[in-house]
């Protein structure tokens, strides 16, 4: 004689069959609201690197037609905003990696100039020195790390173009 199922234990298969569908079709609207902002936020920041570059150009072109030739205020305005751009476009550039390893060296980079724009910026006064000591510290070991992942990344496509 054929067993038939419990009315609560086909209750509870429905329910979890119920509950598998919910979640599929959850887990995919979710996935494409998320790529739909991840791209409208890619949209913008290249709209406001867009700006930053402008913004860079018309004050390097303002500055040399006001002043000739540039002052030590002016150039490190300059410096500073270049520096800004460069952060702006790793941060852009990360938006577009998929390698994790890639991604990480650019978070690395993004931080080593980071670290270089705050040593500008800085004025230096004694109070300061140890800040000042500490950051050169730090940036000159992500200096150190971005040289030798870069030099790891090209002695592994040696060793893959030579297998």
């Amino acid at each position: 004689m054929p067993k038939h199922p419990s009315l609560s234990g086909r209750f509870f298969g429905g329910l979890d069959a119920f509950d598998r569908v919910i979640e599929e079709r959850l887990e995919l609207l979710l996935t494409k609201a998320i790529n739909a902002l991840k791209y409208a936020f890619i949209t913008v920041m290249v709209l406001y690197l867009a700006v930053c570059i402008l913004s860079l150009s018309h004050k390097i072109v303002s500055f040399t037609l006001m002043q000739g030739a540039l002052d030590f205020p002016s150039i490190k305005t300059i410096l500073t905003d270049g520096l800004f751009t460069l952060i702006v476009i790793a941060i852009v550039k990360t938006f577009l990696i998929r390698n994790s390893f890639d991604y990480v060296l650019t978070l690395l980079e993004i931080g080593f100039v980071v670290l270089i724009r705050k040593l500008i910026l800085l004025d230096t006064i004694p109070e300061e020195t140890s800040l000042m000591l500490a950051l050169g510290f730090t940036s000159a070991l992500f200096l150190l790390l971005i040289v030798f992942i870069h030099h790891l990344k090209r002695r592994w496509k040696r060793e893959d173009a030579a297998a």
